[in-house]
């Protein structure tokens, strides 16, 4: 189920990329020289596509960066939790190891 949902909502992304890609195919100067619009000194020739496709994998990177960075709070409160119920799971261990004499005497 879980695969036959994947390739559901994959195969128009694909799509959609496959023709963006042939739509946008011609080759463009990416330059990062902003003052020398001539001959720049940093510029590359590439296929208009790859700076697209370049562009969205870099926002989806920044983008996971952040929604990481935002979900710090929770993760330490799960950590902290794990902690505190290992430690009242070996406390709970303990006391079942000593015998019933020892629940009496509490």
């Amino acid at each position: 189920m879980k695969r036959a949902l994947k390739f559901a909502l994959l195969l128009p992304i694909v799509v959609l990329a496959v023709a963006l890609s042939i739509a946008n195919r011609h080759e463009v100067v990416f330059s990062l020289d902003p003052f020398a619009e001539t001959d720049p000194t940093l510029s590359v020739t590439v296929p208009l596509y790859w700076l697209l496709f370049g562009a969205v994998a870099i926002g989806v990177l920044f983008g996971g960066i952040a929604a990481w960075l935002r979900q710090s709070r929770w993760r330490r409160a799960a950590r902290r939790d794990h902690a505190e119920i290992e430690r009242m799971r070996r406390a709970a261990d303990e006391r079942a190891a000593a015998g019933p004499a020892a629940d009496r005497t509490s």
